[in-house]
């Protein structure tokens, strides 16, 4: 089983992109699912989200305290505790234009394997795309690129059953801009739709 935690502030759709993620595994004919923290939901109120995918049917229901990957939409939550609980080999996905090292994470990048760490400017693509400062969906596409747990193709597909029309066609656009960026940056990275039981072989071989 894969799990994902996603923080955020009220506003930045952190429950839309556990959503999206949860529906894309869906697509690909895995069990999946997406449910947020219950608190403020007012914006600009720290929010988390979370989403399980696995290969098969999922039976736990509670929050996500040891994910394999972290999505992080506004780096001022790195002021609070939003990194606890990475698993070892995780991945760290952040939504800034600047480097680890000027956000004070040099010390997570040197803990993480090479290239798990990663900065993607959402936001100005969302602004770009869909003229909206939302980053979650092009988070999602860089998500895609960075593990390889599911293709750019099931999230575009997620993104137009959710939100159809132009909206969807600015929203796809941004997260296959996010998606470039992160590739080309990490042309060996993860295996494409590597799935989650290769994640895990691939933890245990590193670590055995």
């Amino acid at each position: 089983m894969f799990q994902v935690r996603i923080h955020g502030r009220g506003g930045q759709g952190v429950v839309t992109a556990a959503e999206l993620l949860s529906v894309a595994a869906f697509r690909e004919g895995r069990h999946a699912q997406a449910f947020p923290s219950f608190g403020s939901e007012r914006t600009g109120a720290p929010v988390v989200s979370f989403c399980r995918i696995a290969d098969v049917p999922i039976r736990v229901r509670e929050p996500v305290v040891a994910p394999d990957a972290l999505i992080v939409q506004d780096v001022t939550l790195l002021r609070l505790p939003v990194l606890t609980g990475l698993v070892p080999r995780g991945y760290l996905l952040l939504n800034t234009s600047r480097a680890p090292a000027a956000l004070g994470l040099a010390g997570a990048q040197a803990a993480l394997p090479a290239g798990h760490l990663v900065c993607v400017p959402a936001t100005e693509l969302a602004l770009e795309h869909v003229g909206r400062a939302v980053p979650n969906v092009p988070l999602l596409g860089a998500f895609a690129a960075l593990t390889g747990l599911i293709s750019l193709e099931s999230v575009c597909a997620a993104i137009d059953e959710r939100f159809g029309g132009r909206v969807g066609q600015g929203n796809a656009a941004a997260a296959r801009a996010a998606y470039t960026l992160v590739a080309d940056a990490h042309p060996g990275g993860a295996s494409r739709t590597a799935g989650p039981a290769a994640h895990e072989e691939a933890q245990h071989a590193a670590a055995g």
